[in-house]
């Protein structure tokens, strides 16, 4: 089986298993984020940690647990917020009078922002569904799009000392290739707003292009190919979501200012 069978194969189940839990909503949904969110933690931390110990224990980890129980019960936005602030404040104060760097606090941040983000998104109404769909069409069209066109095409690359195999063609085909899915996806939702729809989309697509980069400038500063192995023919799961978490922060942010911090999506799928 080759490494594209496998990546495709891979790619099926885990979007069905995604859309399922996304379709059910609440409480599922929530526990697919928490797990999202501890297994960005693992993987950050496998990365960026030395081998020896970082001089923090067990508190990074202990902190996450107790932010993805918070977020599981289902609390406000404002507490979630409140609650991941003081991990990262209260981590980065250990680590700079242990002076272990960094990297702990900023993988809290990561790993928290995400879950965050996909859960308050979602919520537990027909906007929450419509959005976190959105989100998904976006995304995913960016990713296949921006893969074949930059196959397909090729030309000048368009971050060579991050990630060598991005071309500037693709990054294009990806962005048009998710607004287009975004907007078949909003016209099909019923959504009338569909000229600001397809600007959000545009930006999302961007986005979540950045958080590929990201992640890979992350890996390159590790010396490491892949976040982890967990999913076969894609590496970890920071490699599968790297630009989801970043477009659904940025979503969660523009749904925030249209409505509140607790139901952002009403902001963008008014019911």
């Amino acid at each position: 089986m080759s490494n594209l069978q496998l990546r495709v194969i891979s790619a099926i189940v885990l979007a069905v298993v995604t859309l399922g839990l996304t379709w059910l909503g609440g409480l599922p949904f929530r526990l697919l984020c928490a797990a999202m969110s501890i297994l960005i933690f693992y993987e950050w931390t496998r990365m960026c940690r030395p081998v020896a110990a970082t001089g923090l224990g067990l508190l990074p980890d202990a902190l996450l647990l107790v932010f993805v129980v918070a977020l599981v019960a289902g609390l406000p936005a404002s507490w979630l917020l409140l609650l991941g602030a003081v991990m990262v404040v209260v981590t980065v104060v250990v680590g700079s009078m242990r002076q272990t760097g960094q990297w702990d606090p900023s993988g809290l941040a990561y790993a928290a922002i995400s879950g965050l983000s996909l859960a308050l998104l979602r919520d537990g109404d027909h906007p929450g569904l419509v959005a976190i769909l959105f989100l998904f069409a976006v995304v995913w069209a960016t990713d296949i799009s921006a893969y074949f066109v930059g196959r397909a095409v090729g030309g000048p690359k368009l971050a060579p000392s991050i990630s060598p195999g991005k071309t500037q063609s693709g990054a294009l085909g990806g962005a048009v290739g998710g607004v287009v899915a975004g907007l078949l996806l909003a016209a099909a939702a019923g959504a009338g707003n569909l000229a600001v729809l397809g600007v959000v989309a545009l930006v999302l697509s961007i986005v979540a292009q950045a958080g590929d980069l990201f992640e890979s400038w992350v890996k390159r500063r590790h010396d490491r190919k892949d976040s982890g192995t967990l999913i076969p023919g894609h590496g970890g799961v920071m490699d599968r979501v790297d630009g989801l978490v970043a477009a659904a922060f940025a979503l969660y942010v523009i749904g925030w200012i249209s409505a509140t911090a607790d139901h952002p999506a009403q902001g963008l799928f008014p019911a």
